[in-house]
């Protein structure tokens, strides 16, 4: 499956961006999904994930309670909605795609494809 990340840009600390990656190639449905999050000088890291259908849904602490990730299968796109940025919130955004992650939903390896990533800058 192909993935195009896109919605990134430069913002205020406490201001939102909507993140959207739209797949092609494969049935959207049968993949889970997930953002990561890579900074200047640092791995990339994990930041929420959604399984095939939607029903589990998983974020790394710095997110809770301001990234919702969702999905819509019929339109074959992954949304991230970014509210109160911070200044650490910038990175290089990854959408990904892999099937049956079950417990390795945090881990790179088991998504088996990667869009080319959207830059999110939140200045202070």
């Amino acid at each position: 499956v192909q993935l195009q990340a896109f919605g990134g840009g430069l913002v205020q600390a406490g201001f939102s961006l909507r993140l959207s990656c739209a797949a092609s190639g494969r049935t959207f449905s049968n993949y889970d999904m997930g953002w990561f999050r890579q900074a200047p000088g640092k791995d990339r890291e994990f930041v929420a994930a959604i399984n095939w259908s939607g029903t589990n849904i998983y974020y790394t602490d710095s997110v809770k309670g301001r990234f919702t990730i969702s999905r819509d299968n019929i339109k074959n796109t992954l949304y991230l909605q970014m509210n109160s940025l911070k200044p650490e919130d910038t990175a290089i955004y990854y959408c990904a795609a892999g099937q049956n992650t079950y417990s390795d939903y945090k881990r790179a390896p088991a998504y088996y494809y990667w869009g080319q990533g959207t830059l999110v800058t939140v200045s202070s």
